[in-house]
């Protein structure tokens, strides 16, 4: 194991976590040796992981394939007890797991905390949904037959996770499927596999059978992955990450007709109208821009506020941002953290740096944070012009672009102007107003007057290019049941 220069209890956290493949209930080395996970606040080696090979990641199916049927025959309530103890597990060990999550991932303890119970509640609300998996039983309309439909489960499946919320990405993809009676391989993100491993062995504790779950981790996710998506036996592909390789992993799911869930990107707009609760607008763009530092699809992207109240709304978002304790997230008080790497903190140094040299006006912040690890400093652009590369792409950082409108309909034009659909936030007290906004803005979710939209309990996805398939609420199981039909003669 690769040692760096952390505190005792940040080294034991580390350690209690398996650095192996999970491939049919026994932890193993990777073929193609070890992948070195990174410590985003210090750029220096936080863990050296096994890193698969395609052969690790066929012999991870080979496993599920096996363990299909039984898992499949299991009865509901059994796998939803298995998942109900893994809530009560990953709740009991939120502060390890917290501490794991943002040693790998950079956010502040706090928001690790945060997410670690967000994580949990989707064991919890899929534990009750493995029980409720219904179908229907009706009289043919000729009334010579009867008509049944029943609901099992699609078959072995492939997770992909992003790396910026490692636990939460995980459950909201394993808990359906478990509950629905599918098998899978996750295949985490390179930078933040530790919290995958570690929920892994909480499952294997809580009575999980083996090779019901396997963790693939790789430092070449392409390579690795490509052979199950050619495989026959493998049946669903459930991807979050990028709309550039979510559209080349459909390419090559094609082949096989795969069943797909894809959450892709976001731009998501937060509009302010001059109506709006200043004070709770502002508390709520804090929320949708600044959680997870900025980097979460459906963070606030571009801020559309009525021209009544642009300037202050601007004024007072710098002020909130510009004070925020910026440092390592397991410091007392820091409330941004460093953004996930290198790669990432120097893509949002170009975005702000094309916005500037295209006019926008900085009112907190626009730099990098010199020194180790890959900080950059809370940022708020006022007076950002059309053109800016900002107002387009996702930043995937702590920079606020504000734009101002005169009209709803400019606003709504302004808002959907994007190939994104995931998410928008909508800050009116018009309850008339609201209703129009929402019907009008093309998202898969709307947060009215808050800044959060995500819920265990509800559908998670967007539209456009920002993908499709729903996660949470009682949509998520559907997407690992296949409906068969059953006709009955009775004439």
């Amino acid at each position: 194991m690769m040692t760096t220069n952390i505190a005792s209890d940040e080294r034991r956290v580390v350690d209690s976590v398996p650095h192996q493949l999970l491939i049919g209930g026994e932890w193993r080395d990777g073929e193609h040796g070890l992948l070195t996970v990174e410590d985003p606040a210090t750029g220096e080696p936080l863990a050296e992981i096994a890193d698969a090979s395609p052969a690790d990641a066929v012999a991870g199916l080979d496993a599920a394939v096996a363990a299909g049927p039984a898992w499949a025959a299991t009865a509901p309530r059994e796998r939803a007890e298995i998942l109900r103890r893994a809530f009560d597990t990953v709740i009991e060990r939120t502060d390890d797991l917290a501490l794991l999550m943002t040693l790998e991932m950079g956010k502040p303890l706090a928001e690790s905390r945060a997410e670690i119970v967000y994580a949990a509640e989707f064991l919890r609300w899929f534990s009750e949904e493995a029980v409720r998996i219904e179908g229907r039983y009706t009289v043919s309309p000729t009334g010579s037959g009867r008509l049944m439909t029943m609901r099992q489960p699609v078959g072995p499946s492939l997770l992909i996770t992003p790396w910026n919320f490692p636990l939460a990405m995980a459950t909201r993809k394993v808990g359906p499927a478990l509950a629905a009676g599918c098998t899978v391989v996750v295949k985490p993100a390179q930078q933040t596999p530790l919290c995958t491993l570690a929920f892994a062995a909480i499952l294997q504790e809580c009575g999980l059978p083996d090779g019901v779950v396997n963790v693939i981790t790789s430092s070449q996710a392409g390579p690795t992955t490509e052979p199950l998506l050619a495989d026959q036996r493998l049946r669903k592909l459930s991807f979050t990450g990028s709309t550039g390789i979510g559209r080349l992993l459909m390419s090559q799911a094609s082949e096989t007709l795969l069943r797909l869930s894809m959450e892709l990107g976001g731009n998501a707009p937060f509009l302010v109208f001059e109506d709006a609760d200043l004070d709770a607008a502002v508390e709520g763009a804090v929320l949708a821009k600044m959680r997870n530092g900025g980097e979460a699809c459906t963070a606030a992207n571009r801020f559309h506020v009525h021209e009544a109240v642009a300037a202050e709304f601007s004024a007072r978002l710098a002020g909130r941002l510009g004070g925020m304790k910026v440092g390592r997230g397991t410091e007392p008080g820091v409330e941004l953290g460093p953004l996930v790497d290198a790669k990432q903190r120097d893509k949002v140094a170009e975005l702000v740096g094309d916005a500037l040299d295209r006019g926008a006006k900085p009112l907190t912040g626009g730099r990098r944070i010199d020194g180790p690890g890959y900080f950059f400093e809370p940022t708020v652009l006022g007076e950002v012009p059309e053109g800016t590369r900002l107002l387009t792409e996702e930043v995937f950082g702590p920079v606020a672009p504000v734009v101002s409108f005169s009209s709803e309909d400019e606003a709504i034009r302004a808002a959907n102007a994007t190939e994104y659909g995931l998410a928008a936030y909508l800050f009116t007290a018009n309850l008339k107003r609201a209703i129009r906004v929402a019907e009008a803005l093309e998202t898969g979710m709307v947060g009215l007057n808050q800044g959060i939209v995500s819920n265990a309990a509800a559908p998670f996805g967007g539209v456009k290019q920002s993908g499709f398939g729903r996660e949470g609420g009682r949509e998520g199981i559907a997407e690992y049941l296949e409906t068969k039909y059953l006709a009955i003669n009775l004439d």
